[in-house]
């Protein structure tokens, strides 16, 4: 497989979701459900899924695709993830922070990955062994290496209290320098940035995380889940510049 010309078709998805998710937002006509989760749900997210699944089945018959909309289709050694709007409670209330995810990846492991966040006029991307770029410039984590120096994303304590993170989330907290509620994947391509030292989340599904994994490993970070397990289907995530992620997977873990 040419990974290089898989990010080239994977940067022309993210076009194509652009496309779709600028013309909606911000428009009175957007329509909006809510799902079985209680979790709103907008056109542009059905309709920029539909359209990308449509393009990888003419362009890769035998990939698999899961999406968060339209759940898993195909079989395979590679899959496409997609999460065709990230943050669409934000996108329904007309704030510019949300994204559409791509992710190419082989035996559960991510190995192309674009977050466009075209309301930011931003694009992260990386393929894997070639480095991590935001706007075609290359990225690379912090050098923080102390936590009382360390700038922490969450989304929220009551995600941590809800899962068992509690204790282990505010004592993290309360350890680092300062704590931001970036949200969503925002909190992860800041890290690969280096704006951003660590980024947890006690709860998250594999389509939210898939691009963002390889993302944060080729800017130079580390990505795990919060038993540790180097996945995007873990069901949790940290993300770091690396230096602090066994401390960080301690006081998660045992609080402490």
């Amino acid at each position: 497989m040419d990974l290089a010309a898989e990010l080239e078709f994977a940067l022309a998805l993210a076009d194509m979701a652009d496309e779709v998710t600028m013309a909606g937002f911000r428009s009175r006509d957007l329509q909006v459900t809510t799902k079985p989760d209680m979790t709103p749900v907008s056109e542009a997210d059905r309709e920029v899924e539909r359209r990308l699944r449509e393009r990888i089945a003419g362009e890769h018959p035998d990939h698999a695709v899961l999406g968060e909309e339209f759940g898993l289709s195909g079989s395979g050694e590679w899959t496409w993830i997609i999460d065709p709007i990230d943050a669409t409670k934000n996108y329904v209330r007309g704030i510019p922070v949300f994204a559409t995810l791509i992710a190419l990846t082989r035996s559960g492991r991510s190995e192309v990955g674009v977050v466009t966040a075209p309301a930011l006029h931003r694009r992260w991307w990386a393929g894997r062994g070639d480095g991590a770029f935001l706007n075609g410039d290359p990225i690379h984590v912090s050098g923080v290496s102390e936590l009382t120096d360390a700038q922490l994303s969450i989304n929220s304590l009551l995600d941590f209290d809800k899962h068992r993170f509690g204790e282990g989330g505010r004592r993290l907290s309360e350890r680092c320098w300062r704590t931001r509620g970036f949200g969503d994947f925002w909190s992860h391509v800041l890290v690969a940035e280096g704006g951003v030292d660590v980024a947890a989340e006690p709860v998250v599904s594999a389509w939210d995380l898939a691009a963002l994994q390889v993302i944060v490993e080729e800017a130079g970070g580390h990505f795990t889940d919060f038993s540790g397990a180097g996945k995007y289907d873990g069901g949790s995530a940290i993300s770091s510049n690396g230096l602090l992620h066994d401390e960080v997977l301690a006081i998660l873990q045992h609080g402490r």
